[in-house]
């Protein structure tokens, strides 16, 4: 599966933006989704987890109650809308997508990887 994420950019402390991770090459419901993160000079973390149905989502703690993961099955397409962002969100942000029968949305252990898009948070 290929993966295509954008919405990225600069935005204010306090202010939101959605990113959107588009998948092509195979079916889609085959997948849990996830997002993760990388700060500058700082390893990959896990942001959000969604089932392949959409019906069970987790978050980090970080961005618990200001994060929301979601996906769009007939588009393809999972979602993560960020409200209250803080300066130390600002990361390249991936998304990722694992075999959910392999277990992924428990295992944490994601197969294919999209190219990142760039959030900057100023303060």
């Amino acid at each position: 599966v290929q993966l295509q994420a954008s919405g990225g950019g600069l935005v204010q402390a306090g202010n939101s933006l959605r990113l959107s991770c588009a998948a092509s090459g195979d079916t889609f419901t085959n997948y849990d989704m996830g997002w993760f993160r990388q700060a500058p000079g700082k390893e990959r973390e896990f942001v959000a987890a969604i089932n392949q149905y959409g019906s069970g989502t987790h978050y980090a703690e970080s961005v618990k109650g200001r994060f929301t993961i979601s996906r769009d099955n007939a588009k393809n397409t999972i979602y993560l809308q960020m409200n209250n962002l803080k300066p130390e969100d600002t990361a390249v942000y991936y998304c990722a997508a694992g075999i959910a029968y392999s277990g992924t949305y428990y295992s944490g252990k994601y197969d294919y990887w999209g190219q990142g898009t760039l959030v900057t948070v100023s303060s």
